[in-house]
């Protein structure tokens, strides 16, 4: 397929394209090869960035993340924040990036509604995400002395995902102006989840599972 486009493809020229087609036609594309006949790129230029769409989805997740947390790490107070303001400042640079993209997020995960297809694109989102939540217990537990006092990094960052799903999904039907009921669900569950972690091991065990059991079900 010849490219007539003299404009240079890259992987960021290939993910605006693919979001805009997605709301424009309200619907992934059928295939890659319609995909770049529609935009006048080369497959071979599409597949040096991308596999598949379903690759490409994930990938754009992966950039909220990253772009989030490049902002985050630049803020000069960053390195002075305790855990839980860490915590916070992501959520809140997280989900102001989502909001700038809302009607792609709102469409692809609508989509799927939270089907295992849908939460597929966000699997690396996913480990990203418990990887930086694990690094803040992590880094608590390098405070602590005895290894009776230390947190279950495992158990932390799964929490703190299943608190993200949460959000993500209080945020897509949050109507209030400037999403303002999403900036105080953020401030209250990450305060909440860092007073469970702070309490002893056997109330922390038990009120974390009700927790999450409110917040999600609720």
């Amino acid at each position: 397929m010849a490219n007539t486009s003299k404009t240079k493809i890259t992987e960021e020229k290939i993910v605006d394209l693919f979001m805009e087609s997605v709301l424009d036609n309200e619907k992934v594309p059928s295939s890659v090869f319609k995909f770049c006949k529609e935009h006048k790129i080369k497959e071979e230029e599409f597949y040096g960035f991308f596999g598949s769409f379903e690759i490409l989805q994930q990938s754009i997740w992966n950039k909220f993340f990253d772009n989030s947390y490049g902002l985050m790490v630049k803020n000069k107070q960053y390195s002075s924040m305790t855990n839980e303001e860490k915590m916070l400042t992501f959520f809140f640079t997280f989900f102001e990036n989502l909001s700038l993209n809302r009607s792609y997020v709102l469409f692809i995960m609508q989509e799927h509604k939270y089907s295992l297809e849908g939460l597929m694109q966000l699997k690396g989102l996913r480990k990203k995400f418990k990887d930086f939540a694990s690094t803040l217990i992590e880094e608590r537990n390098e405070e602590k002395n005895l290894k009776m006092f230390k947190y279950n990094a495992p158990l932390f960052s799964e929490g703190a995902w299943l608190q993200f799903l949460f959000i993500l999904k209080f945020w897509m039907e949050d109507g209030s102006p400037g999403f303002e009921k999403t900036d105080i669900a953020i401030e209250k569950s990450v305060t909440t989840v860092f007073q469970i972690f702070e309490s002893t091991p056997l109330e922390k065990i038990v009120d974390f599972g009700k927790f999450l059991y409110k917040e999600k079900f609720a």
